[in-house]
């Protein structure tokens, strides 16, 4: 039986030499001066590191700035966590390589639930309260080490995330990430993004700080595809632009069948599995069919989202929930409560059917048998079956022609 379909992928980019690569980059900052100087004119210097939930190439970064950190006398790190856990010792030496055993004594982690690691910067133009770390406003001169990809919900990761969420509090995240709840909370979106704006305000507040920017592009398979360096705000536009030449793809038109899979290791649990369908939902339309492919390795992932998935009998029910109170993993709950109100959520994983259906997806085991039963379904309501097919899910976002 064949059906009308198109496969969307993220774009095969020319891959050039890592090390070239980010050599050029600290050649050629935008509208900064070197990092040589930025470390030489600093008495304190502190640099913002990813945690090892992203595949950020910060240890290959990190050796090529060895020798002018080794000539600086106040060198400290510390690893921007946001509200997830701080890292074991394997994942340590996953982002600070073959330099951890040298600088492990000046390595810090952000700790989002003590309070007393806080300081009170203002309110943003949504309301979010802001405390971010006191280390940041101590050391005033801040080396930022990201990558920028499209987020589902904040429009694109790198840049100022650092700072909000990956230095701030528990309740300033929790805040900030209550804005995914809005529609306007999109993959690529920036302006008019409500969590994206949040953003750019704890920026606004810490205008004193003097910030040296370094923003790496990845490929799907975790290459270094660019990088961007100097001025935090010029260096994230440059990224957002290479992060769209690798991620954004072409798609014809909506599927009323569109299966999307999340490939290792964004398949660990269903919470990150979820990127999968919101990327998805992307190149379906009302009424049809997604179908979640995810071993979902490690189960569920944070139970809070799931609590209040399977509290409510439905998809609507769960948003009603919402609106009495939220909570910090609640926005990942609504993203899929959304779907499930916008079309029908089926899922093939190593799951249990009851897990399963406490998500308010329906537990499928075999991936053909299952595209044919949505085949089936949507030829009962006398449409033509058109599916879309995201091989690589969590990291395609589809663009419709």
């Amino acid at each position: 039986m064949k059906i009308l379909h198109e496969v969307i992928a993220p774009n095969q980019v020319q891959v050039g030499d890592e090390s070239e690569i980010i050599t050029e980059a600290f050649k050629n900052p935008v509208e900064m001066g070197s990092l040589e100087d930025f470390v030489k004119s600093s008495d304190k210097i502190l640099i913002l590191v990813n945690d090892a939930t992203r595949p950020t190439p910060t240890a290959k970064v990190l050796v090529k700035m060895l020798d002018i950190l080794r000539d600086h006398d106040d060198v400290k790190f510390l690893v921007a966590t946001g509200a997830h856990r701080g890292p074991t010792e394997d994942e340590f030496r996953y982002i600070f390589g073959e330099i951890y055993d040298e600088f492990k004594y000046r390595i810090f982690v952000h700790d989002a639930r003590r309070d007393e690691d806080m300081e009170y910067l203002g309110v943003s133009s949504n309301g979010t309260e802001m405390y971010l770390n006191k280390m940041v406003n101590e050391s005033r001169n801040i080396i930022v080490i990201g990558s920028v990809e499209p987020h589902y919900f904040a429009g694109y990761t790198g840049g100022r995330k650092a700072f909000l969420p990956g230095v701030a509090s528990y309740k300033t995240i929790e805040m900030n990430h209550k804005h995914a709840l809005s529609d306007a909370a999109q993959p690529l979106a920036i302006k008019g993004n409500p969590v994206a704006e949040d953003m750019e305000d704890a920026m606004k507040v810490l205008k004193d700080l003097n910030v040296f920017s370094i923003q790496t592009v990845l490929t799907a398979d975790h290459g270094l595809y660019a990088m961007v360096a100097g001025d935090l705000f010029k260096s994230f536009d440059i990224a957002v632009e290479k992060a769209n030449e690798v991620f954004c793809a072409k798609c014809s038109r909506k599927g009323n069948i569109v299966l999307t899979a999340a490939p290792y290791p964004m398949d660990i649990d269903l919470y990150q599995s979820q990127k999968a369908l919101e990327n998805g939902k992307l190149a379906l339309e009302e009424g049809g069919v997604i179908i979640l492919v995810s071993k979902c390795r490690d189960g569920v992932g944070d139970d809070t989202f799931l609590n209040l998935l399977c509290s409510a009998n439905t998809c609507e029910d769960v948003m009603c929930k919402i609106d009495e109170g939220y909570k910090l993993g609640y926005h990942k709950a609504a993203k899929m409560a959304q779907i499930g109100v916008y079309a029908e959520m089926w899922a093939i994983s190593d799951l249990d059917d009851k897990t399963i259906r406490m998500a308010k997806l329906q537990p499928c085991k075999n991936i053909q048998e299952t595209f044919d039963m949505a085949v089936e379904k949507v030829k009962a309501q006398g449409k033509e079956p058109y599916a879309v097919i995201l091989p690589q899910g969590s990291l395609t976002v589809p663009l419709l022609e």
